[in-house]
């Protein structure tokens, strides 16, 4: 099985900008596979072979509903990204590392403020070079500073609260972070010493690849309720930061990936592909996987907040006024690729399940008691980027979504090329000139970085977010168009 390869069974329509694998289509599947896509985007789909994955997602034992997909899909390391599992533990319910990612909660928060474009533009090339400056990108590089051993287990265990109690952010920013910036259970003594090293003095660090920090602007509402409700107006100036647990969490999934090829032999489990390698959640490596992954998923909250209090440290300076003036709140803070338990309603009643999101976003809708209390009545912030090229959105979640998905939307725009690919469409300077013409001022610590990330290489994200609208899932509040770009 290979990406290159076009899918060739069958995708039967099953309604609005949905279509189905039907669970005869290959031995084994225990559940159907359920697409979110329109006519142009499932075309796309076919050709990257990514239902063939989400085929062999649904063999997994205990997986509840659906295998479900979302528009923004593309190949994945065993699951497709854009994938979303639940399993169920007590009927024998699995955890795959495969369907989490290497990039341990990877995730987008949205930073608002009282500034309009019109005060930034004649400085954005000063404020893009300062935030460079003094948020530290690219393959390897280390944060500010460098975490003992007896601290990072704090900082593992506690998330994003430990370095705003360290005078890195505000107590509300704890508030509006997906899970309160923590996650519960998580045991530092589940990771490997490779792990806890490699994590050390990766906090407050972007990283390369997609990771990203952009300044931008709202450039149109949807919603206006809403968007007032988020702080955000037509013409405001935002931040977005896209990043995640570094090497720590890439540890983490390679250490488990090896864990996980004895269990399988272990538990008698059967699989299509072996990188959905997986153990019963309430196994003793499913257990430790878990513990593992949620102080993955800790470090990354961590190291969000940390840049956020770099970046507000780096607009404060440089347009001399402080971030409470200015207004630097965070608006909130989703993560991708994670693995959580949460109750949802089942065909046998409401059941405490595993829910793996790889390349989506959660996405809970008004009245669930997750949401933050001043969202509450509204819904859950749902941020998804776009390329930095054309533009991103900010989304509020729908209870349609808890019926269908798992309380679960697209993550992103989707890669509708391989960075392989993308390199040999463009240089990387190319990039940046065709990006200045444009208007926006784009900093990077490496030219390929740029020519793996141009637009071209992704779907638009405003046919994905598009889907996911007319599909019910989510809403549209507004269009963020970017200013000026970070990258690694």
């Amino acid at each position: 099985m290979s990406p290159a390869q076009a899918f060739d069974g069958p995708l039967e329509p099953a309604g609005p900008c949905r279509s189905r694998i039907p669970k005869s289509y290959k031995a084994g599947m225990r559940v159907d596979g359920l697409i979110y896509a329109d006519g142009t985007l499932v075309e796309a789909i076919r050709r990257d072979n990514a239902p063939e994955q989400v085929a062999n997602v649904a063999t997994l034992p205990g997986i509840v509903r659906a295998s479900l997909a979302l528009p923004d899909i593309h190949w994945g390391y065993g699951f497709p990204i854009g994938g979303v599992a639940a399993t169920d533990p007590a009927d024998g319910g699995v955890v795959s590392p495969g369907g989490v990612g290497y990039d341990i909660n990877c995730g987008v928060r949205l930073m608002r403020s009282d500034l309009a474009r019109e005060d930034v533009a004649p400085r954005i090339g000063d404020l893009v070079d300062a935030v460079f400056r003094t948020v530290p990108c690219g393959v390897g590089t280390g944060g500010p500073r460098k975490y003992s051993a007896s601290e990072l287990r704090k900082l593992l265990r506690e998330g994003s609260a430990y370095v705003v109690r360290h005078g890195q952010g505000w107590d509300e920013d704890v508030d509006r972070t997906e899970a309160g910036g923590c996650l519960q259970g998580a045991d530092p003594a589940a990771a490997s010493d490779r792990a806890m090293q490699r994590g050390r003095d990766q906090v407050g660090s972007l990283g390369a690849g997609n990771h990203f920090l952009e300044v931008q602007a709202v450039d149109e509402v949807y919603d206006a309720a809403a968007a007032d409700a988020f702080g955000v107006a037509e013409g405001a100036v935002t931040f977005m930061i896209h990043c995640g647990s570094r090497g720590f969490g890439h540890q983490v999934c390679d250490d488990f990936l090896k864990v996980m090829q004895k269990a399988v032999r272990k538990y008698g489990i059967d699989l299509p592909d072996r990188q959905l390698c997986c153990a019963p959640v309430e196994s003793d490596e499913g257990q430790r996987y878990l513990a593992a992954m949620r102080a993955a998923a800790n470090f990354a909250w961590a190291n969000r907040q940390t840049i956020m209090h770099l970046v507000r440290e780096a607009v404060a300076s440089t347009l001399g006024a402080s971030a409470e003036r200015l207004g630097l709140r965070l608006v909130y803070d989703v993560c991708h690729n994670i693995a959580k338990m949460e109750t949802h309603a089942t065909p046998a009643g409401r059941r405490r399940l595993c829910v793996h999101r790889k390349g989506a976003t959660r996405a809970f809708p008004a009245g669930h008691p997750e949401v933050p209390a001043a969202y509450r009545a509204l819904g859950q912030p749902v941020i998804i980027p776009g390329d930095m090229g054309r533009y991103s959105f900010l989304m509020v979640g729908e209870a349609q979504a808890m019926d269908e998905t798992f309380g679960s939307v697209c993550h992103g725009a989707g890669r509708a090329m391989s960075r392989s690919q993308a390199r040999k469409q463009v240089r990387g300077e190319e990039v940046r000139r065709r990006l200045a013409q444009a208007g926006i001022v784009a900093r990077s610590r490496s030219s390929k970085g740029l020519a793996e990330e141009h637009s071209g290489a992704y779907k638009d994200v405003a046919d994905v977010v598009g889907v996911v609208e007319r599909a019910g899932l989510a809403r549209k509040v507004c269009r963020l168009r970017p200013l000026g770009v970070v990258k690694g």
